[in-house]
């Protein structure tokens, strides 16, 4: 081994705990604070450790600001976003994918240029439209608009994953007798898992994070998305209450890593078990 080795392989260690203090610093300070007193907190010159525990914070969230209820809603809303841009994303992509023809162009211009198009110049048609088919006010009308929203990107993806399947595999499984749906569904999903796994944690985390859509198409207090909730935690004056909110931003961020977590280990094996039956 040259010296030149360890050297570098010591620089690369310390730049990547760097980068990790980096991204992790504003997370520990965000639960930090959410354990401090509000007195505490709004004291200048605060310290980074509290000095005195407290659970108060959670407290007012969950039961002054109903932070698990808005949270139930947006997992409602964005599981069911994600699993319907997937069902929908899946057999286009793979049209588009395997049949090049004249529409291919069309759809590719699309998706491409859904992605530069400004939200705000079609949510007063959006609401109306909604409005009118009665999903004003509800979940379904948000879940057809986040639908929509991620859809362009994960059929983009989607055609990307089914792309790089060999060809050959569909010519053996159609030589064996099977049709277009048992290509797709048995042989095709297995061998992109973990494409539908990164896609639909993107659904996901489309529409577990998404505050515009939200505030404007739901005005029912039961109905609203935990990001709109937490834009809600003002006082009387208008001044951010810190505590409670902190707090209520802890809890908005734990199922996204819970769930990154268990995905994370099903993109691994979907990696492995898509090499085995390639």
């Amino acid at each position: 081994m040259t010296p030149q080795r360890p050297i570098a392989r010591f620089l690369m260690t310390v730049a990547l705990w760097t980068f990790v203090f980096f991204l992790a610093f504003p997370l520990v300070w965000l639960v930090l604070t959410s354990l401090k007193p509000s007195a505490e907190i709004m004291r200048s010159g605060a310290q980074f450790w509290p000095e005195t525990f407290t659970l108060e914070n959670f407290r007012n969230a969950i039961l002054q600001e109903r932070i698990l209820q808005t949270a139930f809603n947006t997992f409602r809303v964005a599981v069911a976003s994600s699993l319907l841009t997937l069902a929908i994303a899946t057999p286009a992509a793979y049209v588009l994918a395997r049949r090049p023809g004249g529409v291919n162009k069309p759809v590719v211009g699309w998706i491409l240029l859904s992605q530069t198009f400004p939200v705000i110049l079609i949510i007063v048609p959006l609401f109306t439209i909604l409005a009118r088919a009665g999903l004003g006010n509800t979940h379904l009308g948000l879940v057809l608009v986040y639908t929509v929203w991620s859809l362009p990107f994960v059929l983009w993806m989607l055609r990307g994953y089914i792309r790089n399947v060999p060809v050959e595999i569909e010519h053996a499984a159609a030589m064996d007798g099977a049709n277009h749906f048992q290509i797709l569904t048995r042989v095709l999903i297995p061998l992109i898992l973990p494409g539908l796994v990164a896609t639909g944690l993107y659904g996901f985390i489309n529409a577990w994070n998404e505050f515009f859509f939200a505030l404007v198409l739901l005005k029912s207090p039961e109905l609203q998305t935990i990001q709109v909730n937490l834009a809600r935690f003002r006082g009387v004056e208008g001044l951010a209450r810190w505590g409670p909110l902190a707090a209520g931003s802890v809890l908005a961020t734990i199922p996204t890593l819970i769930l990154f977590g268990f995905l994370q280990k099903g993109l691994v094996s979907g990696l492995h078990s898509g090499g085995v039956k390639g």
